[in-house]
């Protein structure tokens, strides 16, 4: 069977003063009221903090000079994002196009829309959803039924997809559709496509969850045109062009940090109200378990640094991260419920708990469904 090796991270002396840096600047955002502290940080969608965070040089780190990024390392990336999740900070206007869409716009897109939408990115006014997932077909990417058809100077996009954070929201999405209908191959014949929202033929139906919030959309395209500018690498090449950007997607501190304010919160309350030894086992348990997890995370980001094939170590965070992250609001509701038991009273943390619960089910299918991560792991390790 094949080994899983995660790089040891090395010590920056940057991504440290960055992250020093970051958390002053949060600290003092926290002081002036700009957001409350928040589980749902990186999918709460607040453009005016975005572009405070981009003009403070926060976006787009270690994208090109040349368009207006810091062209620093994956590790002052890795640090501000973990900064920003830690304070639960609203950044899911921002999130994607900086988590993705941008590295896939400077690898495969044209000059045109490097110069176009990468500056926009940076300075945080530029939004990206990401869409993949379809109606019928979920997380099985291979099954993909959205098609594109060559037009004069560009594509008509028809199809559906769904599932898309913020999609109801966002100025652009990344859309894989088949450009071939004979392949020979399942995984051949896509090609992945940067589409404006506003758009003709394109229309947003967003998804309610039980806090009555639309975190998610479904889009219909309709005839919809493409510009040639707008694809992303080469014609009928786009399964490489999307996995590439799912171990961005995938490996992220955002897949351990979701749950982090409650984790915090938790502690706290632990150290409070005295439930016993048990209890204590249980944080310290969940603890080391994120530990842990931050470590393969950041062995992710050396290898995509050092241009080093990822994919299977990003399926195993995303997969062992969204078991983490089902675990603190179960952890904590357990707690809530001995409390409340003894005669507590309903309070902001029992409130961070019910929000906790009624998020959880969403972030063990974003990003990909257990099932077909566990599926690609197996392939990966000669297992099936």
């Amino acid at each position: 069977m094949q080994s899983i090796e995660f790089p040891q991270p090395k010590a920056d002396k940057e991504a440290h003063s960055e992250r020093m840096r970051l958390r002053a600047f949060l600290e003092n955002e926290v002081r002036a009221g700009s957001f409350d502290p928040l589980m749902s940080s990186w999918t709460t969608f607040d453009r005016d903090f975005s572009r405070k965070l981009g003009a403070a040089g926060f976006i787009g780190v270690s994208l090109p000079c040349e368009f207006g990024g810091g062209g620093k390392s994956f590790s002052v990336r890795h640090a501000i994002m973990e900064e920003l999740l830690a304070a639960g900070a609203p950044v899911g206007a921002h999130w994607m196009a900086e988590r993705q869409s941008a590295m896939q716009i400077v690898h495969y897109g044209s000059a045109s829309a490097k110069n176009e939408l990468l500056p926009r990115i940076i300075a945080g006014t530029c939004y990206f959803g990401i869409g993949v997932s379809e109606p019928n077909a979920g997380s099985d990417l291979a099954a993909a039924r959205t098609s594109a058809r060559k037009v004069d100077g560009g594509w008509l996009l028809n199809g559906s997809k769904i599932w898309t954070t913020n999609g109801n929201k966002t100025d652009y999405l990344l859309v894989l559709a088949r450009t071939s209908a004979k392949a020979e191959q399942r995984h051949e014949g896509f090609t992945q496509f940067i589409v404006d929202m506003q758009s003709p033929g394109v229309e947003v139906r967003p998804i309610y969850d039980l806090n009555n919030d639309a975190e998610f959309a479904e889009e219909v395209f309709i005839n919809c045109f493409v510009p040639d500018d707008y694809v992303l690498g080469e014609i009928d090449k786009g399964w490489g062009v999307v996995l590439s950007e799912l171990v961005f997607e995938r490996s992220g501190p955002d897949r351990l940090l979701t749950s982090f304010q409650l984790l915090q919160a938790l502690e706290t309350r632990l150290s409070l109200s005295g439930n016993g030894h048990d209890a204590e086992s249980e944080i310290g348990r969940m603890i080391a378990h994120l530990a842990t997890l931050r470590r393969m995370s950041m062995g992710v980001s050396s290898l995509i640094e050092a241009k080093q094939p990822a994919s299977l170590q990003a399926a195993l965070v995303k997969d062992l991260g969204a078991v983490f992250e089902r675990e603190v609001p179960e952890l904590a509701r357990d707690l809530v419920s001995v409390s409340l038991a003894r005669g507590a009273t309903i309070d902001s943390f029992t409130n961070a708990v019910t929000q906790g619960i009624m998020r959880a089910p969403s972030w063990s299918i974003r990003g990909g469904a257990r099932e077909i991560l566990r599926g690609m792991i197996a392939r990966e390790l000669g297992l099936r």
